[in-house]
């Protein structure tokens, strides 16, 4: 900033000068002073030009800066969102295939019991013929033991 260096350069003249006798005055060249101010006066437009285009710019980036952020916290909503909406779909799935699974198990558990019904029907119907066999090949054995006692009474009775 040239303009403070302008200023400082006039107040350490003022500093340096000569006092007057009795009397809070000092003796400074006019033109020597009046040639530093008016250089510090134009100084000073060039700075405040500089400084309110940096103010400019300061302001464009803190904006710019803005609408990104804003963008940014947009773009996370909406990934958290869908996050959300996925976490809540997945959950839904695992309920429904936890669902399937148990009604799955239930049929298998249901149709088990059937089976094992059947079975045991046929198994106890075959029980059934299996113990009437065994009665009827009892009698046979019995009868066949019986008509060996027979010949051998027809046998005595013979003799």
């Amino acid at each position: 900033m040239d303009s403070v260096e302008k200023l400082t350069s006039a107040i350490t003249l003022i500093e340096e000068a000569r006092g007057v006798p009795l009397s809070a005055s000092c003796v400074v060249h006019r033109a020597e002073m009046l040639e530093i101010l008016d250089d510090a006066r134009e100084a000073l437009t060039t700075d405040f030009e500089s400084a309110r285009k940096i103010i400019e710019t300061r302001d464009a980036i803190i904006e710019e800066a803005r609408v990104s952020a804003e963008q940014l916290i947009t773009i996370a909503r909406e990934d958290v969102s869908q996050m959300v909406e996925q976490t809540s779909i997945v959950q839904i799935a695992r309920d429904e295939a936890r669902k399937i699974l148990d009604d799955a198990r239930e049929t298998a558990d249901l149709e088990k019991q059937e089976v094992e019904e059947y079975i045991d029907g046929r198994l106890a119907t075959l029980e059934v013929i299996l113990n009437k066999t065994m009665d009827a090949v009892s009698r046979g054995r019995d009868r066949l033991a019986g008509a060996n006692d027979k010949d051998v009474l027809s046998q005595l009775a013979d003799e």
